[in-house]
């Protein structure tokens, strides 16, 4: 059973967006329409404030930390058309490396690729695109490519698929037979619609593989799970809908599993545990449920915690 821990008063002057853990728990950081990113150090129930990082002209919608082995790496996005990513250069001194101003458009997510494919995020934006920005490892300097016309009306999420899933038709097999991953990602976009993308490596590019429909209103945000025997997507929406989505081994289709539609408010956002057996969900109604998979393959509510109060 998962309890209600000690609130953390942060100090933003707005609405909060998104609040972010990195991978060892050890720190967090918060992002608010106040267009500031604050980070705070977490050891057992203290926590300190080690750095305030300004440089959004708008509402900072959300936050993503990159795998440890690059260092400690945030990337940022908000309703100024930009992404910044940010970096600790020493204890609690962080700096913007890098700006992409690419999009037309809110940038509403960012999520950064498994490490196995590198310093690589992916951005959506209001302006139906999806952006792909890379670092090159060797003299620090970045790059990006553009998916154009993602999604009709704008894409609201990404996020990537893991580098090792269950399902062996998600990978191919290389010049030396051997075994790899096919970089996918998944988008959910203000036209209902659930998109999975995968690159082409012989024509170096991005196309559409799946579109899955299950939702009647925007999808708010989609979730990828870690690898732990089955393939699955959750997606949420402005239709107070949750959808599990369930990727078939045989012919690599995908299949919703479990509605959840007893939601009183739009909901915001799905998220996995790191071992990819237990599904958050948070919405309008200041709650954040916790579900998890039996045996028989039903979902159940193990717990939900209801803010009743919340505050910046």
């Amino acid at each position: 059973m998962v309890s209600q821990g000690e609130a953390i008063t942060t100090g933003h002057e707005d609405m909060i967006h998104d609040a972010v853990v990195n991978f060892y728990g050890t720190k967090l950081a918060t992002c608010s329409s106040d267009r500031t990113i604050k980070v705070f150090s977490i050891e057992a129930n203290n926590h300190n404030l080690i750095a305030v990082l300004r440089g959004h002209e708008g509402p900072v919608w959300q936050l993503a930390w990159a795998y440890p082995a690059f260092g400690e790496i945030i990337a940022s996005c908000s309703y100024d058309r930009k992404v910044l990513i940010w970096k600790e250069v020493s204890p609690n001194k962080w700096e913007k490396i890098y700006e992409y101003s690419g999009h037309e458009s809110s940038v509403n997510s960012v999520s950064w690729a498994p490490k196995e494919y590198g310093l690589l995020l992916g951005s959506a934006s209001s302006d139906g695109a999806i952006s792909l920005i890379q670092n090159s490892g060797e003299d620090d300097s970045w790059s990006h490519r553009k998916i154009p016309g993602a999604h009709s009306m704008g894409v609201n999420a990404i996020s990537w698929c893991p580098s090792l899933v269950p399902n062996m038709s998600l990978f191919q097999n290389d010049a030396s037979n051997k075994v790899t991953a096919v970089k996918r990602l998944v988008t959910g976009g203000c036209d209902g619609l659930i998109k999975v993308w995968k690159f082409n490596e012989e024509d170096d590019k991005w196309i559409e593989e799946h579109k899955l429909d299950g939702h009647t209103d925007w999808v708010r945000d989609v979730a990828w799970a870690p690898s732990i025997g089955k393939c699955y997507i959750a997606s949420c929406g402005q239709d107070r809908r949750v959808i599990i989505w369930m990727n078939d081994i045989k012919s690599n289709q995908w299949q919703p599993v479990k509605y959840f539609d007893n939601f009183v408010d739009v909901v915001w956002h799905v998220s996995w545990s790191i071992t990819g057996n237990i599904l958050a969900v948070s919405g309008g109604d200041n709650k954040v449920s916790l579900w998890k998979e039996t045996f028989s393959g039903d979902w159940i509510c193990i717990n939900e915690i209801n803010n009743k109060s919340p505050s910046v």
